[in-house]
């Protein structure tokens, strides 16, 4: 099991408006996500230090990483309407997800003994996973289209194409939890 995971339960019938005003009902989250991340970049950049000297990521800083993650991810699937209950405004930093949420979010992340040459080329080593993760968001971007449709005219996400969505997000989760050096395990490197 990859240290970060990702559960979403998107209900059977979600109702039909939603596409059309569920991403407006999401901006203060997104708002909120966005920020959360940019301290999260600079946190990283932070943590590769640490690493590189201390060959320790501080429990912190983790938990933040984890919470900002958690939030982005909830923002994302709200706005994208793969379900209908507003992510709340409670920001907990822990790795675990404190639950009570249709998208759960969890991690594992590793705060000793982490492999400093990883972390030292950790921009060189991520390429991989981004030119897959860009695929992903293609394919993902084209579903997500199909099921704004699909969504507002019958209220159900088609199976394929709700997979594919969940995959992106799956996807970008562990790319952000190794960039954001949660892991030294790197992504895996295939469409699931």
């Amino acid at each position: 099991m990859y240290p970060a995971q990702l559960g979403v339960q998107t209900p059977e019938k979600i109702a039909n408006w939603r596409p059309l005003v569920q991403w407006i009902l999401a901006i203060p989250q997104l708002f909120i996500a966005y920020a959360l991340c940019y301290v999260a970049q600079l946190l990283a950049v932070v943590s590769w230090f640490i690493i590189l000297f201390t060959g320790k990521l501080p429990e912190g800083i983790a938990n933040f990483q984890c919470m900002t993650l958690r939030t982005y991810t909830r923002a994302i699937a709200y706005s994208g309407f793969l379900h209908e209950t507003n992510p709340p405004f409670a920001y907990p930093t822990t790795p675990g997800d404190p639950g009570g949420h249709p998208v759960a979010v969890n991690f594992v992340p590793a705060l000793n003994d982490r492999n400093r040459l990883s972390v030292g080329l950790r921009i060189f080593y991520a390429i991989p996973a981004m030119l897959i993760l860009i695929v992903i968001s293609f394919v993902a971007g084209i579903c997500w289209f199909v099921g704004f449709f699909a969504v507002l005219f019958t209220g159900k996400w088609p199976a394929g194409l709700h997979a594919w969505v969940i995959k992106y997000l799956r996807a970008g989760l562990r790319f952000q939890a190794y960039v954001f050096l949660l892991t030294d395990e790197m992504p895996p490197l295939n469409f699931d």
